[in-house]
């Protein structure tokens, strides 16, 4: 903005001002507290709330939608992201990048899709699952697979992890920010089909957790979506029910025994072979975020 030093400046200033505010002066109560309201909102906690708010709306109202919409969805979510940090948090966004974006996508779809392959392989070998065509049609099921699943993984991860984790980690460091995130995560899915105490924590440890210091590791949205992507397609083609929702997939699944080992109602995501392997995936992804300096302790957090 350009600036004018001389005393027309601050006549124009004070006309401008008279014109729309009437007979009230800068340093009135009106003008402090809209300060204050701004300074809320670039608070970390401020601009994670704003942000939340407009995404979780988008997901609330695409996820489910017909066709391309949720795909279309999660484009306006990273749309609505980049507003928010850009004009509310006023912070750059690198987690975002497109440099990379695809490198870091595949990266963390292949560490997804094994997980899911070799748990839901462990839980079968036990004999805990079996499976069937399911004869739902091929390029249907598919594509309703990859829609839904790239709004879920794109909008909760923009949520959870772009602006929960970064702002609390601001606040209280790296570690307790995942602890938080993970604990939140954990609950949004106790309204699932089959949820339960347990799997609300195992959703907590092995997805919670796990994504959190995914995310630590390569700072990129686009590699924890990635994952988390390849996690719930993976689920669905398979034709087992993602966090307790049943959907159409190319496989049906049948279990039988234990619900310690199959999830019961809830699957795959509440069994013991998923949430010990996924506990034992965060240990080498957080000590790889350590060795790059990708962990902050809360007495270097930007303030």
């Amino acid at each position: 903005m350009m600036h004018m030093s001389s005393a027309t400046h601050h006549e124009a200033g004070h006309d401008r001002l008279a014109d729309v505010s009437g007979p009230s002066d800068a340093t009135g109560p009106n003008v402090g507290r809209i300060g204050r309201i701004g300074r809320i909102c670039r608070s970390p906690l401020g601009w994670m709330l704003i942000g939340i708010v407009g995404v979780g709306a988008v997901s609330a109202v695409t996820t489910t939608g017909p066709g391309p919409v949720p795909v279309l969805g999660a484009a306006v979510a990273v749309a609505v992201y980049w507003a928010v940090m850009r004009f509310v948090a006023r912070r750059p966004m690198p987690e975002i990048a497109r440099r990379g974006a695809m490198r870091e996508a595949l990266l963390g779809g292949g560490i997804g899709l094994g997980f899911i392959l070799v748990s839901a392989l462990l839980v079968t070998a036990f004999g805990g699952y079996s499976f069937s065509w399911g004869g739902n049609g091929f390029w249907r099921v598919v594509a309703s697979a990859v829609a839904v699943s790239a709004c879920a993984a794109v909008t909760e991860e923009l949520m959870f992890r772009g602006l929960a984790l970064q702002a609390l980690e601001r606040l209280f460091g790296s570690r307790a920010a995942v602890g938080i995130t993970a604990l939140f995560f954990g609950a949004a899915h106790l309204a699932n089909p089959g949820a339960t105490a347990w799997s609300t924590l195992a959703i907590a440890i092995e997805a919670g957790t796990l994504l959190g210091a995914a995310f630590l590791w390569r700072r990129s949205i686009w590699f924890a979506a990635g994952l988390h992507f390849a996690w719930n397609a993976t689920e669905q083609l398979l034709g087992i029910p993602v966090s307790g929702d049943t959907a159409k997939g190319l496989l049906s699944m049948h279990a039988s025994g234990s619900s310690l080992l199959t999830g019961g109602t809830f699957s795959l995501e509440a069994s013991i072979v998923t949430v010990l392997i996924g506990a034992a995936l965060v240990v080498p992804m957080f000590v790889l975020a350590h060795r790059q300096g990708g962990l902050l302790p809360r007495q270097r957090v930007a303030r």
